[in-house]
């Protein structure tokens, strides 16, 4: 387990970037302890500095994981981010300026301008095909944040933004920083990157995709022996 370098510092940031925006340096400076990120075997782990003592002691071969995993490096060095980041994703997700949309995100500091969560809702019927891996189709899409731009960072929910699990963190989690981060009323389904800007959505065709998938709590089950 090492710091990361420069390059990788600036691979993650710029992934998370798209979805928490400049929110990264919450994750960073926390009311509850300072946090960082570390390298282990090619992820990414976010863990607190207590717990990256903790850590130091264990034999290098005998450590699976220190912490959260919020992505892995790929042999040509790009950086991926893991359904076990969305925790932290959808928490902190990037907000923008906008007087209309589906739900109202968290108000950012000093800002009297109402503020959107970047978010998609799909339907019923295409929720277990994005929960498989799918990309979400214009006849899959419930709905959309208004001003959404394209290749934008989503968070994914459900129509009627039903948790599939336990919306509260288990207790074991919070030696993780898990359970100190703001409560979502319901989980997200996973989150993605919208392949068309809100606008765009209205006009393409049904079989169009509108959101290309990332990760997503069904991989809990898919991937179940190698997710960390």
């Amino acid at each position: 387990m090492r710091p990361l370098t420069e390059a990788e510092t600036r691979a993650v940031f710029e992934k998370l970037g798209k979805y928490i925006g400049e929110n990264i340096q919450l994750l960073v400076d926390r009311p509850d302890g300072t946090y960082c990120f570390r390298l282990h075997r090619d992820r990414v782990y976010y863990l607190s500095e207590k717990l990256l003592k903790l850590a130091a002691s264990v034999p290098r071969e005998s450590l699976v994981a220190p912490g959260t995993c919020f992505g892995k490096f790929t042999k040509s060095q790009k950086f991926r981010l893991s359904v076990t980041a969305l925790d932290f994703l959808a928490p902190y997700a990037k907000v923008g300026p906008g007087p209309r949309g589906p739900r109202a995100g968290p108000t950012a500091p000093h800002s009297s301008a109402p503020l959107l969560q970047y978010k998609v809702w799909v339907k019923p019927g295409s929720e277990q095909s994005f929960l498989y891996g799918n990309h979400v189709l214009k006849s899959g899409l419930g709905r959309i944040t208004e001003n959404t731009a394209q290749y934008q960072g989503v968070v994914v929910y459900s129509m009627a933004d039903v948790p599939l699990v336990s919306a509260r963190p288990l207790p074991g989690l919070r030696g993780c920083g898990v359970g100190d981060l703001p409560h979502l009323p319901f989980t997200p389904q996973g989150f993605g990157v919208a392949a068309k800007s809100t606008q765009e959505c209205r006009k393409v065709d049904p079989l169009a995709i509108v959101v290309f998938h990332q990760a997503d709590v069904g991989e809990y089950v898919r991937n179940e022996d190698t997710l960390t």
